[in-house]
């Protein structure tokens, strides 16, 4: 077997095609594969079927898997044709999909190493590639992804927001929360109307089959659902209740801190974290300095056991349980004049007929906000990022569960 017929076999091609000549530059460790179709072929007009000789040619290359450490790269004179029209028309080639430069084997291979890699830093040096070639593959990888994506039986979503470029600049990020969670989408702003949009990128089918989305308390968020989905229902989140609830206590904390340490008194110093924690959570020395505060008369105590309190309303078995504890809880809350106590107390009641949801459907944004840190570290790898399209198609690429392979 010569080295034509070598990188025929390995290239899988078929008549007409056929390699005329393989160039080797073991100093440049480089091959070049040119590659061709039989003269005197006859193509079909996309249009007509109609069999049709060539017009002209146009040179094209791709970059192909490694022979051995030699880059390879395959060149082709693609030939193109006259349509009935006028119009020119490009033969699609069996290797590499249209407007790519790299082969669907090479392309298949990038896609994993980019997945697997810790950094496209070094899946770009593995793969010797620049920044662009990187992003390039990325995009379309997304784009053949998003094509293929089945979204059959979506139900739940969750909506949120993610820190941007420096400043108040943010996306909002689309989740799936059913099985198999991933994102689907993002769009840049929070406001109702960038909501909406994104929701929007659904299909109307798929949209009529969403019966609750989980979010913060945010009213551009509750807005954008009631507009682009009526029928679902929106369930605010019980971790970013929770967040409310630590930030009271701390909020608590540092005012009785400042006014202990007027008087000398350091008993709150450096305990910000003890009141983070459930007591079943701690052990050890940490455990030892929570009782040894907790039992104490202080107002961080006992805005803390309101916080601890709170966590039963959860644990209800039904929508009635759940408000009679709610009811309970808020009319000792809002009597505790603990100030970020009480403020927290009159959101939670104002926001009550969305969290009384949750015993309805029974999601939460928990997937999201572990997909918010893995979008943090995407983030962070890439130094942060200037253009919004480049920072959505490596959330989709990471994130998004999409089938992502050109085969």
């Amino acid at each position: 077997m010569n080295e034509r017929e070598f990188y025929r076999v390995i290239l899988g091609l078929q008549e007409p095609w056929e390699v005329k000549e393989v160039k080797v530059d073991a100093a440049g460790q480089k091959v070049e594969v040119s590659v061709g179709a039989r003269e005197g072929t006859l193509w079909a007009c996309p249009e007509s079927r109609e069999r049709l000789p060539v017009h002209d040619h146009v040179e094209r290359s791709w970059r192909h898997l490694d022979t051995c450490q030699f880059e390879t790269v395959l060149v082709c004179r693609v030939p193109r044709l006259r349509l009935g029209d006028g119009k020119v028309w490009t033969v699609p080639v069996p290797w590499a999909e249209k407007g790519s430069r790299f082969t669907l084997l090479f392309e298949r291979l990038a896609v994993m190493v980019l997945q697997a890699a810790r950094s496209l830093k070094q899946a770009a040096a593995w793969l010797r590639l620049d920044w662009d070639a990187v992003q390039r593959i990325m995009e379309r990888a997304v784009e053949r992804g998003l094509a293929r994506r089945e979204l059959e039986g979506l139900k739940h979503l969750g909506l949120d927001e993610k820190s941007f470029r420096r400043g108040q600049n943010y996306i909002s990020v689309l989740t799936d929360l059913g099985p198999g969670p991933r994102v689907l989408e993002v769009a840049e702003g929070r406001r109702t109307e960038d909501a909406v949009g994104l929701i929007h990128t659904l299909p109307e089918a798929q949209r009529a089959q969403v019966a609750a989305v989980a979010i913060d308390m945010s009213a551009a968020y509750a807005a954008a659902v009631r507009e682009a989905l009526p029928a679902a229902a929106v369930v605010y989140d019980r971790f970013h209740v929770s967040k409310l609830l630590g930030e009271a206590v701390d909020q608590v904390r540092r005012a009785e801190h400042k006014e202990l340490s007027a008087e000398g008194d350091e008993r709150l110093k450096g305990s910000r974290y003890i009141w983070l924690w459930h007591p079943a959570e701690l052990s050890g020395q940490k455990l030892e300095a929570f009782e040894a505060l907790a039992y104490q008369n202080l107002r961080t105590a006992r805005a803390y056991y309101h916080r601890i309190q709170f966590i039963g309303f959860w644990e209800c078995a039904s929508v009635a349980e759940a408000q009679l504890h709610f009811t309970q809880w808020y009319q000792e809350a809002r009597r505790s004049q603990l100030d970020p106590i009480k403020k927290v107390a009159l959101t939670l009641k104002n926001h009550l007929i969305g969290l009384l949801q949750y015993f309805n459907h029974r999601i939460t944004n928990a997937v999201t906000e572990a997909f918010n840190a893995s979008i943090q570290s995407i983030k962070a790898s890439a130094r942060g990022f200037r253009n919004f399209e480049h920072y959505r198609t490596r959330i989709l690429f990471f994130l998004g569960r999409l089938n992502l392979n050109p085969l």
